[in-house]
């Protein structure tokens, strides 16, 4: 197997320790270990050395690839995407923006919703379409471990091709996908003024199903006042938690209900939208 070397890079080494031993505080570069002018020698799938440009010496006939000058960092994780859904919001976005308020929106059939209805009628293959894009787009960042939620098909059939997609798009791709089920994400239409209905559903069908398959590594929940109250959160953790499943949760992004202490106390791995 041939080494690779990865020419004229500048190299996020974050290795700041080596930088202020040099006595190179000043430089903003050195806030991530940056160096310029070095190479990066790969062997197999592990990272030889990293030295000044041309100043690697071997006996075998290595693979050159001239960078250039560009940036070459760690893989990027971006813990918290909604990857998978159908149509779009644009329009709501503009009124936000004008400050309309996001609760008036969601009651006016607006919101997660009106997504969700999207989504549904979506076929499986479209749906793969839109989020590849999406994905492309993040690799191109350097994203290399993508979090993806479902939470757009608030049923057993749609959140099935929901994280069957997201399965799928880690096998077709080189960045690593990481799923989670987010079913309590809003009460569905057709459990419309019958939340604890719906989330009776997950604990007992929708969760324990997809966990049998597999198909998701963490269970989320809105915990908000247009998603599901703290009793209704914890109901849906300690179902979670009966299976062994990690948690974490949207919490105090418009009121503060308690949905982070609640994370806390089931030992989550996250609290978002705070």
């Amino acid at each position: 197997m041939k080494d690779i070397i990865w020419r004229n890079a500048k190299i996020a080494t974050m290795n700041l320790a080596a930088n202020h031993a040099r006595g190179e505080h000043k430089d903003e570069f050195n806030e991530y270990g940056l160096i310029i002018d070095h190479d990066l020698i790969v062997r197999g799938d592990k990272i030889l050395a990293i030295v000044k440009t041309g100043t690697y010496a071997t006996e075998n006939e290595c693979q050159i690839i001239d960078v250039k000058g560009q940036l070459i960092t760690p893989g990027l994780i971006d813990s918290h995407t909604h990857l998978v859904f159908g149509g779009n919001r644009a329009a709501e976005w503009e009124e936000r923006l004008k400050g309309v308020p996001y609760v008036e929106i969601a009651k006016r059939g607006g919101g997660i919703n009106s997504t969700v209805q999207a989504t549904r009628t979506s076929s499986a293959v479209d749906l793969f379409d839109m989020a590849a894009k999406r994905l492309k787009a993040l690799a191109l960042e350097g994203v290399t471990t993508l979090e993806s939620k479902s939470g757009y098909g608030l049923d057993l059939e749609n959140e099935t091709k929901q994280l069957q997609i997201i399965q799928k798009l880690g096998q077709v791709y080189p960045v690593e996908m990481v799923a989670t089920l987010l079913s309590a994400h809003t009460v569905p239409p057709e459990f419309s003024g019958n939340g604890d209905a719906y989330i009776d559903l997950i604990c007992t069908h929708i969760l324990p199903t997809l966990w049998n398959k597999n198909l998701f590594e963490a269970v989320d929940v809105f915990c908000e006042n247009v998603g599901f109250s703290l009793a209704q959160t914890q109901k849906v953790f300690a179902a979670a938690h009966k299976l062994g499943i990690p948690v974490k949760g949207h919490t105090e992004q418009l009121s503060n209900l308690g949905g982070s202490a609640l994370v806390a106390k089931f030992k989550g791995l996250s609290v978002d939208h705070i």
